[in-house]
C-alpha cells in the first residue's frame, strides 16, 4: 500500500495550527509511516506539488500571493482542510477590513517607521481589499474550528482521513460542531 501524500498550507495567520500540529508530538512518528510530507512550512519543499491526497490550511486569504496559493493548492488537493479560525472566518486577519488597504500601508510603512518610510513594492505580496476565509475562495471539504485547534482533534482529524473516512469532530472540537 503507498502513503498518502499530505501538506500543511500557511497563509496569512500566526502559525499556531501548525504549532499544534507539531504538538501531536510522537505520533508524528506514526503519522510518517502512514503518510509522506510532501509540501508544509515545516519542510524545504518550495512548489506546491501535484497529486495531495489531504492539505490541512491554516490562515486566512489576504494578500495576492494567498490568493494565488490557495487556488494552486485546490487545484491538486483532493480533500482540503480549512484548519483554525482564521481560515473558517478570517478572524484575526480579518481586522484589517474595515480600514481598507491604503490606510494599513499607512500606518505600517509610513507613520510607524523612522527609517526609509515607504510602501515596499517588492517581497511583500499585495494585500487583497480584504482578508478573506478560504471557503469564499474554494470549495472545503472539512472545517476545524479553533485558535489553534488542539493537537489531539488534529489529531482525530489525520487519524480518521488516513483510514479513508470522513471525520466526525462533534464533541471535539471547542464549538461542538
Amino acid at each position: 500500500m503507498s502513503k498518502l501524500r499530505l501538506a500543511t498550507v500557511w497563509l496569512d495567520g500566526c502559525s499556531g495550527c501548525h504549532m499544534s500540529f507539531l504538538d501531536i508530538d510522537e505520533r508524528l512518528i506514526t503519522l510518517a509511516e502512514k503518510a509522506d510530507l510532501v509540501y508544509s512550512p515545516l519542510v524545504d519543499t518550495k512548489e506546491f506539488p501535484e497529486q495531495v491526497d489531504i492539505a490541512l490550511v491554516e490562515g486566512a486569504v489576504s494578500s495576492e500571493a494567498d490568493l494565488h496559493k490557495i487556488k494552486l493548492v485546490r487545484e491538486r488537493t483532493k480533500t482540503l482542510i480549512s484548519l483554525g479560525d482564521c481560515g473558517i472566518t478570517a478572524n484575526v486577519p480579518s481586522m484589517r477590513n474595515p480600514f481598507g488597504v491604503k490606510a494599513v500601508y499607512e500606518r505600517a510603512y509610513l507613520e510607524n517607521v523612522t527609517l526609509d518610510a515607504s510602501v515596499p513594492q517588492e517581497v511583500v505580496p499585495p494585500l487583497l481589499p480584504r482578508a478573506r476565509p478560504i471557503h469564499e475562495i474554494v470549495p472545503v471539504d472539512v472545517f476545524v474550528p479553533g485558535c489553534p485547534p488542539s493537537a489531539n482533534v488534529i489529531w482525530d482529524l489525520i487519524t480518521e482521513l488516513l483510514e479513508g473516512r470522513q471525520p466526525e469532530l462533534s464533541g471535539k472540537t471547542r464549538f461542538g460542531a
